[in-house]
């Protein structure tokens, strides 16, 4: 056994005692030498203690309408605290609000120890935050903040997701007329850290100096839950008013996949062709029409990363509820998305001035020049990659 197998085994180990006495605890990494010291620490787990599937993790998802949910994040989750000993338990609100207050006490009754919140709303989920609160329970906000001191946050840096698509289509299209088509209005990532990055990176300055007009308001437009249908119908309205006005769309800047593929949609009804579009997620339909030249760059997040992080910070926590100042051991996630210093907890001021522990990855931008990334880090497969891809105009991958 080498030493990154040796250090993985021993990590897997420790996190098997703490579910089962109530320690501190970590968890596998996904390369195949951290694959093979899984295995082992499952087995270790599995023979030293029934008591470890006393580390129940309960996990409320707001939707899997939204591929990368179901297909990257939750798999290597679910994978993370089984390995370790863990048991894990999940629930789908299927975008409503209501229900995920629901999914919250029924995911408590069922013995959850840790809470991981993907949360529809960040103030209907309030409720529910209360009641994990009162019995005990630590609270995970993954990939969408909660306001509110006592939890762990754990996501991208959505500030710098919004930068790099804009810096990617204000260098393809430095001046000219935009569309912005936000994600949902109750979502911070959609009102506040994409747009502070779009920032960030130039936009707002070049509209301050004319070089760029957004042509559907200062704000732009804003898409209720991130739908796929509702950004087509947006986009589609706002295609007919600049048609009509003999306005040329040049650039869009869509805050993710779901809304970009709506605009694609928009824009194919529309026969209007596909100015550089942007969007995040790395969704499997949105790389291939990266690869098919119907979006310019799709901000790769590797899901895969922030599901094993915010499986092994619930092992922890299991361990011990109060304490989130947590570090994950060295091979857990991949140092392209966290580099040393990310696998610790730092402070993070959130937009309403709470400071809140977090764990912040690294995302990686990709346009058809780049895309062997998403096929290296299997997020797609060639053959997905590239279908329907004229072999006259293939991006690298493709070739």
């Amino acid at each position: 056994m080498n030493r990154r197998m040796a250090s993985l085994f021993a990590a897997l180990v420790v996190v098997a005692a703490a579910c089962s006495n109530g320690g501190a605890s970590a968890s596998p990494g996904a390369s195949a030498a951290a694959t093979a010291a899984a295995s082992a620490g499952a087995s270790v787990a599995a023979s030293g203690s029934a008591a470890a599937t006393d580390c129940i993790v309960g996990v409320s998802w707001n939707n899997f309408q939204q591929p990368r949910w179901a297909a990257h994040d939750e798999p290597n989750l679910k994978k993370t605290v089984e390995d370790a000993g863990g048991k894990y338990i999940s629930a789908d609100a299927n975008l409503s609000a209501e229900q995920q207050l629901t999914d919250v006490d029924t995911l408590i009754s069922q013995g959850a120890k840790v809470l991981i919140l993907l949360a529809q709303d960040n103030k209907a989920i309030l409720p529910a935050l209360q009641k994990a609160k009162d019995a005990g329970i630590p609270v995970i906000a993954y990939d969408r903040l909660i306001e509110d001191p006592s939890i762990l946050y754990i996501t991208f840096d959505n500030v710098l997701v919004g930068q790099k698509e804009a810096e990617a289509v204000l260098a393809k299209v430095p001046k000219g007329n935009y569309v912005l088509i936000k994600g949902d209005p109750g979502d911070p990532n959609a009102s506040t850290f994409l747009p502070q990055g779009w920032d960030a990176a130039g936009l707002k300055d070049k509209v301050a100096s004319g070089d760029i007009k957004i042509l559907n308001g200062p704000d732009g437009t804003f898409t209720d839950a991130w739908k796929t249908e509702k950004a087509q119908s947006n986009m589609e309205a706002i295609i007919d008013k600049a048609v009509a006005d003999g306005t040329k769309i040049d650039a869009i800047l869509a805050e993710n996949d779901s809304t970009a593929l709506g605009v694609v949609g928009a824009l194919t009804s529309k026969s209007y062709g596909f100015p550089p579009l942007s969007g995040q997620d790395g969704d499997p339909a949105n790389l291939n029409n990266v690869a098919l030249g119907k979006q310019y760059v799709d901000v790769f997040k590797n899901a895969n990363e922030l599901g094993k992080t915010a499986g092994a910070a619930a092992l922890q926590l299991c361990g011990d509820p109060t304490n989130l100042a947590l570090t994950l051991p060295d091979g857990l996630i991949d140092t392209s998305v966290a580099p040393t210093a990310g696998l610790t907890a730092k402070d993070f001021t959130t937009p309403g001035g709470t400071t809140v522990k977090s764990f912040i990855l690294q995302p990686t931008p990709l346009t058809a020049e780049t895309l062997q990334v998403a096929i290296d880090a299997e997020q797609i497969t060639k053959a997905d990659l590239c279908k329907g891809v004229d072999a006259a105009t293939a991006p690298a991958a493709c070739k």
